[in-house]
């Protein structure tokens, strides 16, 4: 076992996942593929999480365990960004403190990294409530198709899900990019459509790999609930999505008609009117973008009536 030169190096922030995140270790424990390293990078937990993981640490040196640096913001992508500069594995994978993989994601992953020129490869992923049912599907059979950067329009009107923890990637697509530590929600969604966007190749099997648990007290379950920290991130990163397009000449009228029909549901943050700045418009087709914008309520809601008839 390769203990020192790992092939693939799994990110994991954690805090106060005592009840969850030794159900997590042990699927990774259970990985067919052994030439790893799980970065755990503690985020100040106030319960039990560190007793919890001292026989993980013991048992298995490929797990580490980081304090959060004072050098990475508090949250989520502070973590990750540290996990990052600790990383020494050629692929990077991110996985939450409270889901379950299955025991082929880094086997089949590293398996069309060494058969294809690709920078990621992502993967199929469940949901599920309360116990898992390791039921798990072994065979090596799937489907797969290749991604280009067509997909960061896809990817950002949520028509293709690019989840935080359903992708594997190749250390060098972080060299230039990282977490946002600002964001507090919506943070893998900005940064993986900035890597994509970059004109990068990547690779889509058809066969779920990861399992993700729904519950309250995620920071996904938290914006549901309408949590004012999760609603201002994610207004914050559509801002910035905007920004990387308009930068890149990737911003089409499609995007742009996504956002504004978006920013509808942030005007408590002024978004609607940051957007079109970063537009940079000419007088009428502001214009008519203010209009659209105005009018978008009543056909929002004369649609959902022809909708419901329907």
């Amino acid at each position: 076992m390769l203990v020192n030169s790992p092939q693939v190096s799994i990110i994991m922030g954690t805090y106060n996942r005592a009840h969850l995140i030794g159900e997590t270790l042990d699927s990774i424990l259970d990985q067919t593929l052994e030439n790893w390293e799980c970065l755990i990078i503690d985020d100040e937990s106030s319960d039990n999480t560190i007793e919890i993981l001292r026989p993980y640490l013991l048992k298995d040196s490929r797990i580490k365990l980081h304090k959060r640096s004072k050098n990475h913001k508090k949250g989520l992508s502070g973590c990750r960004n540290q996990g990052l500069e600790l990383a020494k594995g050629d692929y990077i994978i991110f996985f939450d403190d409270d889901d379950i993989v299955h025991p082929q994601n880094l086997e089949v992953c590293v398996y069309e990294f060494s058969n294809r020129d690709v920078y990621y490869c992502c993967y199929g992923r469940n949901t599920f409530v309360g116990d898992f049912h390791y039921n798990f599907d072994y065979s090596k059979e799937y489907g797969y198709y290749y991604m280009d950067i067509s997909y960061v329009e896809k990817i950002l009107k949520y028509e293709f899900l690019l989840n935080s923890c359903s992708v594997m990637w190749r250390k060098e697509c972080f060299v230039n990019d990282v977490f946002n530590e600002h964001l507090m929600y919506a943070e893998d969604w900005e940064l993986y459509s900035r890597i994509l966007s970059s004109g990068i190749k990547g690779i889509s099997i058809e066969k779920c790999l990861f399992f993700g648990r729904k519950h309250p007290k995620s920071n996904t379950g938290e914006f549901y609930r309408n949590n004012p920290i999760r609603r201002l991130s994610k207004a914050e990163a559509i801002l910035l999505a905007v920004e990387n397009l308009k930068e890149k000449q990737l911003l089409s009228k499609s995007l742009k008609r996504y956002f504004v029909t978006e920013s509808l549901k942030y005007a408590e943050y002024n978004l609607f009117a940051r957007i079109l700045s970063k537009f940079e418009l000419l007088t009428l087709e502001k214009m008519k973008w203010q209009i659209f914008y105005k009018t978008l309520p009543l056909r929002l809601f004369i649609f959902k009536i022809i909708k419901n008839h329907k």
